[in-house]
Protein backbone atom coordinates (compact mmCIF):
# COMPACT_ATOMS: atom_id res chain seq x y z
CA UNK A 1 0.00 0.00 0.00
CA UNK A 2 1.18 3.51 -0.79
CA UNK A 3 -0.16 6.83 0.43
CA UNK A 4 -0.08 10.06 -1.56
CA UNK A 5 -0.69 13.56 -0.26
CA UNK A 6 -1.86 16.71 -2.00
CA UNK A 7 -2.84 19.92 -0.27
CA UNK A 8 -5.35 22.19 -1.98
CA UNK A 9 -5.12 25.79 -0.73
CA UNK A 10 -7.57 28.64 -1.44
CA UNK A 11 -8.17 31.96 0.31
CA UNK A 12 -10.80 34.62 -0.24
CA UNK A 13 -9.35 37.94 -1.32
CA UNK A 14 -10.17 40.93 0.89
CA UNK A 15 -12.18 42.67 -1.85
CA UNK A 16 -14.33 39.59 -2.56
CA UNK A 17 -17.77 39.50 -0.98
CA UNK A 18 -18.00 35.74 -1.68
CA UNK A 19 -21.75 35.33 -1.12
CA UNK A 20 -22.40 37.04 -4.46
CA UNK A 21 -20.53 34.13 -6.13
CA UNK A 22 -18.01 36.59 -7.61
CA UNK A 23 -14.79 35.24 -6.18
CA UNK A 24 -11.66 33.79 -7.73
CA UNK A 25 -11.55 30.04 -8.12
CA UNK A 26 -7.76 30.27 -8.40
CA UNK A 27 -5.98 28.10 -5.85
CA UNK A 28 -2.80 26.07 -5.38
CA UNK A 29 -2.06 22.38 -5.40
CA UNK A 30 0.87 21.59 -3.13
CA UNK A 31 2.11 18.10 -3.88
CA UNK A 32 4.08 15.85 -1.55
CA UNK A 33 7.14 15.95 -3.83
CA UNK A 34 7.42 19.71 -3.34
CA UNK A 35 5.79 20.99 -6.54
CA UNK A 36 3.22 23.78 -6.28
CA UNK A 37 0.80 24.07 -9.19
CA UNK A 38 -1.56 26.94 -9.93
CA UNK A 39 -5.06 25.52 -10.31
CA UNK A 40 -8.54 26.85 -10.96
CA UNK A 41 -11.97 25.84 -12.08
CA UNK A 42 -12.30 25.41 -15.82
CA UNK A 43 -13.47 28.50 -17.72
CA UNK A 44 -15.96 26.08 -19.35
CA UNK A 45 -17.57 25.66 -15.93
CA UNK A 46 -17.01 29.00 -14.17
CA UNK A 47 -16.66 31.98 -16.53
CA UNK A 48 -13.74 34.39 -16.58
CA UNK A 49 -12.64 36.37 -14.61
CA UNK A 50 -13.59 34.03 -11.77
CA UNK A 51 -11.61 31.15 -13.30
CA UNK A 52 -7.96 31.44 -14.23
CA UNK A 53 -7.54 30.18 -17.80
CA UNK A 54 -3.74 29.81 -17.46
CA UNK A 55 -4.06 27.44 -14.49
CA UNK A 56 -4.65 23.71 -14.60
CA UNK A 57 -8.22 22.68 -13.88
CA UNK A 58 -9.40 19.39 -12.34
CA UNK A 59 -10.76 18.13 -15.66
CA UNK A 60 -7.44 18.70 -17.44
CA UNK A 61 -5.58 17.12 -14.53
CA UNK A 62 -7.83 14.06 -14.68
CA UNK A 63 -7.08 13.57 -18.38
CA UNK A 64 -3.35 14.25 -17.89
CA UNK A 65 -3.25 11.81 -14.97
CA UNK A 66 -4.74 9.01 -17.08
CA UNK A 67 -2.40 9.81 -19.97
CA UNK A 68 0.69 10.05 -17.78
CA UNK A 69 -0.04 6.77 -15.98
CA UNK A 70 -0.59 4.98 -19.29
CA UNK A 71 2.64 6.41 -20.72
CA UNK A 72 4.74 5.41 -17.72
CA UNK A 73 3.55 1.80 -17.90
CA UNK A 74 3.95 1.77 -21.70
CA UNK A 75 7.58 2.95 -21.44
CA UNK A 76 8.31 0.27 -18.86
CA UNK A 77 6.74 -2.44 -21.04
CA UNK A 78 8.61 -1.23 -24.14
CA UNK A 79 11.92 -1.30 -22.26
CA UNK A 80 11.25 -4.83 -20.97
CA UNK A 81 10.56 -5.88 -24.57
CA UNK A 82 13.88 -4.31 -25.69
CA UNK A 83 12.24 -1.57 -27.80
CA UNK A 84 14.04 1.77 -27.60
CA UNK A 85 11.54 4.64 -27.36
CA UNK A 86 12.85 8.00 -28.58
CA UNK A 87 9.70 10.03 -27.81
CA UNK A 88 6.12 9.71 -26.68
CA UNK A 89 3.36 12.28 -27.12
CA UNK A 90 -0.30 11.93 -26.23
CA UNK A 91 -2.81 14.62 -27.15
CA UNK A 92 -5.50 13.13 -24.92
CA UNK A 93 -9.11 14.36 -25.04
CA UNK A 94 -11.79 14.10 -22.38
CA UNK A 95 -15.54 14.23 -23.00
CA UNK A 96 -17.66 15.82 -20.27
CA UNK A 97 -21.36 15.13 -20.60
CA UNK A 98 -24.42 14.06 -18.67
CA UNK A 99 -24.04 10.42 -17.67
CA UNK A 100 -26.84 7.85 -17.61
CA UNK A 101 -27.56 8.75 -13.97
CA UNK A 102 -28.18 12.38 -15.00
CA UNK A 103 -25.03 13.79 -13.42
CA UNK A 104 -22.27 15.59 -15.31
CA UNK A 105 -19.32 13.28 -15.68
CA UNK A 106 -16.12 12.76 -17.63
CA UNK A 107 -17.68 9.90 -19.60
CA UNK A 108 -14.83 9.18 -21.98
CA UNK A 109 -11.14 9.88 -22.27
CA UNK A 110 -9.40 9.15 -25.54
CA UNK A 111 -5.67 8.66 -25.33
CA UNK A 112 -3.87 9.31 -28.60
CA UNK A 113 -0.32 8.08 -28.03
CA UNK A 114 2.22 8.71 -30.78
CA UNK A 115 5.38 6.76 -30.00
CA UNK A 116 8.61 7.14 -31.93
CA UNK A 117 11.04 4.29 -31.62
CA UNK A 118 14.72 4.13 -32.51
CA UNK A 119 15.11 3.47 -36.24
CA UNK A 120 15.92 -0.23 -35.95
CA UNK A 121 13.57 -0.88 -32.99
CA UNK A 122 10.13 -0.82 -34.64
CA UNK A 123 7.52 -3.12 -33.06
CA UNK A 124 4.88 -4.66 -35.29
CA UNK A 125 1.37 -3.20 -35.17
CA UNK A 126 0.30 -6.20 -33.10
CA UNK A 127 3.16 -5.74 -30.63
CA UNK A 128 2.40 -2.03 -30.33
CA UNK A 129 -1.26 -2.71 -29.68
CA UNK A 130 -0.42 -5.39 -27.10
CA UNK A 131 1.97 -3.07 -25.24
CA UNK A 132 -0.73 -0.36 -25.09
CA UNK A 133 -3.27 -2.95 -23.93
CA UNK A 134 -0.92 -4.09 -21.16
CA UNK A 135 -0.25 -0.47 -20.14
CA UNK A 136 -3.97 0.19 -19.92
CA UNK A 137 -4.56 -2.94 -17.84
CA UNK A 138 -1.76 -1.99 -15.42
CA UNK A 139 -2.54 1.74 -15.12
CA UNK A 140 -3.53 2.48 -11.51
CA UNK A 141 -5.51 5.55 -12.49
CA UNK A 142 -7.47 3.78 -15.24
CA UNK A 143 -8.22 1.00 -12.78
CA UNK A 144 -9.61 3.58 -10.36
CA UNK A 145 -12.24 5.26 -12.53
CA UNK A 146 -15.46 4.34 -14.29
CA UNK A 147 -14.74 6.58 -17.30
CA UNK A 148 -14.61 4.77 -20.64
CA UNK A 149 -11.00 5.02 -21.84
CA UNK A 150 -10.25 4.66 -25.55
CA UNK A 151 -6.74 4.27 -26.93
CA UNK A 152 -6.22 5.44 -30.51
CA UNK A 153 -2.62 4.69 -31.46
CA UNK A 154 -1.26 7.49 -33.63
CA UNK A 155 1.39 6.72 -36.24
CA UNK A 156 4.80 8.22 -35.67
Amino acid sequence: MSEYVASVVWSRQAEELFIDNKYSRGHLWQLDGGATIAASSSPHIVPLPYSVAESVDPEEAFIASLSSCHMLFFLSIAAKNKFIVDSYQDDAVGLMQRASDGRMSMTQVTLKPCVKFAVNEQPSAEQLEEMHHQAHELCFIANSVKTHIVIEIVGA
